[in-house]
């Protein structure tokens, strides 16, 4: 069941029209700013976003709001397609973020996330024990030419409802 469950929610997230359908009702700001969700596995996510007018600074380099969204769905992705449709209802929450970075963020950055497995012990957990159970992802900014941009850690809280 948890595989159909996922591979439902991998389906709407691949399909073009779904994925726009799906950041305007639950992150419009990922909309806006061209987030694109490039891979997306049961294992990992990588997310892309593009230096362009709406996710600028004005030091010609990628905002670091932008870059902190495209690496937070990197990780988000994975977390949502796991409580996607189970049996109990299953609460998700950042409650912290940790961010480095270390080179200008021009172009397109993937940020890349392969915390799948973690994140999907975490929400069995959660649900089978009824407490809070938390996680750390990291996703990785790389641009073009393999550089690191920046690194991120998002710590996840997970409880059934």
């Amino acid at each position: 069941m948890k595989a159909l469950s996922f591979q439902s929610f991998q389906h709407s997230i691949r399909h073009p029209v779904l994925y726009r359908l799906f950041l305007l009702k639950n992150l419009p700001m990922a909309f806006l700013a061209g987030l694109h969700v490039q891979e997306f596995t049961q294992s990992s996510a990588v997310v892309t976003v593009t230096y362009r007018y709406l996710t600028k600074n004005p030091f010609r380099s990628i905002y670091f709001a932008v870059l902190s969204m495209a690496a937070e769905l990197s990780t988000g992705v994975l977390a949502f397609a796991y409580v996607y449709q189970q049996p109990v209802k299953v609460s998700m929450l950042v409650v912290n973020m940790q961010a480095q970075f270390y080179k200008k963020a021009t172009g397109t950055i993937q940020f890349i996330c392969n915390d799948g497995a973690a994140i999907q012990l975490a929400i069995t957990n959660a649900i089978q024990t009824g407490e809070s159970v938390i996680v750390i992802c990291r996703s990785s900014g790389v641009n073009r030419q393999g550089e690191l941009v920046a690194n991120f850690e998002f710590t996840w809280s997970f409880k059934r409802k």
